[in-house]
């Protein structure tokens, strides 16, 4: 399956005040529907330098690639809480969990 990325502020910020929160212990979705599955991480500079935000996009970005496969067409994003450490299991198993929970999977 593949994954387009939401690049303009626009789409971004259209899903941010349109879309569903849910929450978990290691990072936040907002979605939306949409025609296709697009995607965006968006981590502030509250988390460190650059070299350590850019780790934490990778993992997440890896982690939401693994798990998207049966999904819905829609639009997310993620957004990572502060924490000492981040991991992939970490990421991956939150994001598991939210998918079941909003039903984001088609039967």
């Amino acid at each position: 399956m593949r994954v387009l990325r939401l690049k303009k502020k626009k789409e971004i910020s259209g899903v941010l005040k349109t879309g569903r929160r849910a929450h978990a212990e290691s990072v936040t979705i907002v979605y939306f529907p949409a025609k296709e599955t697009r995607a965006a991480v968006c981590v502030g500079k509250k988390f460190g330098k650059s070299v350590r935000r850019n780790r934490i996009k990778r993992l997440l970005r890896e982690a939401f690639r693994t798990n998207a496969h049966g999904m819905k067409p829609c639009a997310i994003l993620l957004i990572p809480k502060v924490a000492e450490e981040y991991s992939y299991a970490r990421f991956e198993r939150d994001l598991r969990k939210l998918f079941k929970r909003e039903k984001l999977f088609e039967s």
